[in-house]
């Protein structure tokens, strides 16, 4: 009778367990319908109104649907049906987007202070929580400081033949007929400045090479669903994390070792981009103020390897999504590829009358049609389609009510393809940037104090290829070429294959 009791007990306690399952998927789905009732009480009582959209789903909001859709098909639908300014929730986060200059420069500049910078905790664990771009304040503008004044064109000027003789390592290994993937190529450009950026000239191979793999097994996850479980993208992701993390450890103390006691402490930015690149800045920064007067307020080593993470990933990924982009739109375009090449042959012609090898900064300063493909590639493709924003109290925005926590995107995509704005803007034309765009309606690197620092570096990245690549070859694209996918920035599908072809005229091939 005892087990019979026993049995019964279990067989009660199994039913109640599964009818708290049951109820469970209701009760969330209760308690969202409650939060969402209670905003829109709360904006009413306080004569606010919420922003125009849908929350969508509880917690998966329409992420979902942001996956399932084109994102940039999901923002204009969303744009035409509300208007500039609309509400979503995706990421896990209730979002408000703006798709109006006016409204992304009050967000980025005029009012800054209210809207701290942000993304969903999924990307911050992936970079670094200390990474540069998650911060405003004190520590973001020291930070700021220290990575911008590497990367100023002052800095930049002696690190024009470090970045050629990159290409001029890797271009040659395209043979005549051979078909490459043009996005995994332009990554291993990017990454090699890149590294060189970051550590400078003083990377061992076995180092730079675990860097690299460790890397690329962290940016699989980048665009995943942030799901932290046993065999999930984003759990490898952030295994792979845990290790850059740990060599990147190393690799300071082996530099803090090498450079103990010889003076070398990196408080001074030099000319190019360095023997000990951006490490050595951030370690040595560490000791000084910007008087130059020693202070207790060191960068600890998980702030200088987050910061480092951070740096490659803003430097590697959307530099080399634009150049896989300029190939494609200079491959669609014939007309406008000829014109840039012959820019190229005017500055080589000009090398050749000198009588020296290699490009410099000045030359790169006589590239004005190259520069507005590059102006152009970058509104076109819009890597940087939107940035995160988090409102740091309840605010009054454009006759709309923003709770405090929510997400603010400027959507910079849907502002660069905007009509008025670009007229005919699917069409590629350089020739709009001859006369210089509307205040706030062209941002490629952002806006305000959060504005990309390295900017200069991925344009001088884009000349320097952009010259050797159209001296030497012609491309065909294999497939169709149409499509876009993402991971994590836009770039045309299965990363552009391309059949290179060296180009007839041997004397205007590049290589020296």
């Amino acid at each position: 009778m005892q087990t019979l009791a026993n049995i019964s007990s279990l067989s009660s306690s199994s039913s109640i367990s599964q009818m708290l399952m049951m109820l469970l998927p209701f009760c969330f789905v209760f308690l969202w319908s409650v939060h969402v009732l209670f905003l829109q009480w709360y904006s009413r009582r306080k004569g606010r109104r919420l922003p125009p959209g849908s929350l969508g789903w509880p917690y998966i909001g329409e992420t979902l649907r942001l996956y399932a859709e084109d994102p940039n098909a999901f923002f204009a639908n969303r744009q035409k049906r509300h208007g500039d300014i609309f509400k979503s929730h995706v990421l896990g986060c209730p979002c408000v987007m703006v798709s109006s200059p006016e409204a992304a420069r009050v967000v980025l500049v005029t009012r800054a202070h209210m809207f701290k910078p942000t993304y969903p905790l999924s990307k911050e664990r992936m970079i670094g929580p200390n990474a540069l771009f998650f911060h405003q304040g004190a520590y973001h503008s020291r930070l700021k400081r220290l990575v911008q004044a590497s990367f100023v064109p002052s800095a930049l000027k002696g690190s024009v033949s470090e970045i050629e003789q990159i290409i001029l390592n890797f271009l040659p290994s395209w043979k005549d007929n051979c078909t490459i993937n043009t996005l995994q190529e332009m990554k291993m450009y990017a990454f090699d400045v890149a590294i060189l950026t970051a550590f400078g000239e003083r990377m061992e191979r076995e180092m730079e090479t675990r860097i690299k793999q460790l890397y690329q097994r962290l940016e699989k996850g980048y665009n995943s669903m942030p799901l932290d479980l046993p065999g999930t993208s984003f759990h490898k992701a952030m295994k792979a994390r845990k290790l850059l993390n740990e060599t990147l450890r190393r690799l300071i103390d082996e530099r803090r070792r090498e450079d103990d006691g010889s003076g070398h402490g990196g408080t001074k930015v030099a000319s190019r981009l360095g023997r000990g690149g951006l490490l050595e800045v951030l370690m040595g920064a560490s000791n000084v103020n910007d008087k130059g007067h020693k202070v207790h307020q060191q960068l600890s080593d998980m702030q200088i390897a987050d910061n480092i993470i951070g740096v490659i990933f803003a430097a590697h990924d959307t530099t080399a999504s634009a150049l896989t982009w300029a190939l494609k739109y200079l491959h669609d375009n014939p007309e406008i590829l000829c014109a840039v090449t012959r820019e190229q042959e005017g500055i080589r012609r000009k090398m050749d009358e000198s009588g020296r090898r290699g490009l410099t900064w000045e030359d790169t300063r006589q590239m004005p049609l190259t520069n507005r493909v590059i102006q152009e590639t970058l509104r076109a493709a819009s890597i940087l389609s939107f940035t995160f924003r988090e409102a740091v109290e309840d605010v009054e925005f454009e006759g709309y009510f923003i709770p405090k926590g929510w997400k603010i995107l400027p959507l910079f995509r849907r502002i660069h393809h905007r009509e008025d704005f670009f007229p005919n803007p699917d069409k590629f034309d350089p020739s709009r940037f001859e006369v210089p765009p509307r205040p706030n309606a062209f941002m490629p690197f952002g806006n305000g104090v959060h504005s990309c620092p390295g900017s200069e570096l991925a344009k001088l990245e884009m000349l320097v290829l952009l010259h050797h690549l159209t001296l030497t070859y012609r491309w065909e694209v294999v497939g169709d070429g149409d499509g876009i996918q993402y991971g994590p920035f836009p770039v045309p599908k299965q990363g552009l294959p391309i059949r290179v072809i060296p180009r007839d005229d041997k004397s205007s091939r590049s290589f020296y």
